[in-house]
């Protein structure tokens, strides 16, 4: 029926006004947390690893978490790999995320926890398609 069809309509185009909205501050922290942590973990399984990507601070991150500032702050500082552009590149995004997580959108984010050995192992909970 043309009501149903209508109805339908005015829920599709709802649905993309919400997704054209512009990122809150707290969901492009999200976001590229997500995306160093799939970044980071594709270079240490990539073929042409290089032997300092091994020795890495790791850089699993959970944006709730306290010590994920403490994460990116080392993995920044780590003075080896320069040579890797990949490393310097997710180097570039830490950097980025821990800025926007201490100035622009440090009323944003609320921690749960501070349990430091959480971050240490990658148990991710399952990405949602994107």
């Amino acid at each position: 029926s043309v009501k149903m069809l209508l109805s339908l309509l005015a829920l599709l185009s709802a649905a993309l006004v919400t997704s054209a909205a512009p990122p809150t501050c707290y969901s492009r922290v999200l976001a590229l947390s997500k995306e160093i942590t799939e970044s980071f973990k594709e270079l240490q399984t990539s073929k042409a690893v290089d032997s300092c990507v091994l020795m890495l601070p790791r850089l699993y991150l959970d944006i709730h978490n306290y010590c994920v500032l403490a994460r990116l702050r080392e993995f920044v500082a780590y003075p080896r790999c320069e040579r890797v552009l990949e490393v310097s590149e997710l180097k570039e995004k830490a950097r980025s995320l821990y800025t926007i997580m201490i100035s622009y959108c440090r009323r944003d984010v609320v921690f749960l926890t501070d349990d430091c050995n959480a971050l240490e192992s990658p148990l991710l909970p399952p990405m949602e398609p994107s």
